[in-house]
């Protein structure tokens, strides 16, 4: 199995990316982002790329795959509807229809949130236009689409956020996390869980498009 990935320097993308390069059967790992990740491996390439609404540059590289692992996202905190908008919906649905159009045998794999609102009505603006990026998703013609929705997630093996504050309440923190992902698998995932969670629906599909916490802790 071959697969893009987007977002492999963020906390999640992390975590996906040393999943798949531990799993044998994925033969190849095309890293997609605007920074380098820093890791060397026999299976790993990497794309530079600054322009996330125009691929066009770089379309004969994206071809061939059988999945791509979009883990790109932002905060919503302090941001207004449009800006964020823009980061989350536009970014990612011109690498996606993008991906359909030369991939159309691919299985496409969303990293949102528990909450996403998919009537895309509700009143919180983040989960309005996480349900309208799903919702969007789930309408490109690939083989399959997958959208993940972990409430929390413990980060583990080193992988860290890129955010200070964050990544400092993540350390505090780690005795707590760790207690609730044992007793509440409903509002606690792992970033090793999920990296798995996503190859294996990749590979063999799962019942329903959307996943929850629960869901991907399952598999």
């Amino acid at each position: 199995m071959k697969i893009i990935l987007f977002g492999a320097t963020g906390m999640v993308g992390q975590g996906v990316l040393r999943e798949c390069l531990l799993d044998p059967g994925i033969e190849t790992v095309l890293a997609v982002g605007r920074s380098p990740t820093g890791q060397r491996h026999a299976r790993l390439r990497e794309i530079i790329h600054d322009d996330f609404l125009d691929y066009s540059a770089i379309e004969s590289e994206l071809t061939g795959y059988d999945a791509c692992f979009f883990c790109l996202g932002v905060s919503s905190v302090g941001m207004r509807e449009d800006r964020y908008r823009h980061l989350t919906y536009d970014i990612t649905m011109a690498a996606a229809a993008t991906l359909a159009r030369l991939n159309p045998g691919m299985v496409f794999t969303y990293v949102t949130g528990r909450g996403t609102d998919s009537s895309e009505q509700g009143r919180v603006m983040w989960a309005r236009v996480k349900g309208k990026t799903e919702n969007d998703l789930l309408k490109l013609p690939f083989k399959a689409a997958y959208m993940f929705r972990p409430a929390g997630i413990q980060p583990l093996h080193g992988v860290r956020s890129k955010t200070g504050w964050v990544q400092a309440i993540y350390v505090v923190s780690a005795p707590l996390l760790s207690y609730l992902h044992r007793v509440a698998p409903h509002y606690m995932t792992t970033s090793e869980q999920l990296g798995r969670a996503m190859i294996k629906v990749a590979r063999g599909g799962y019942p329903k498009p959307v996943l929850e916490s629960e869901d991907i802790n399952a598999l």
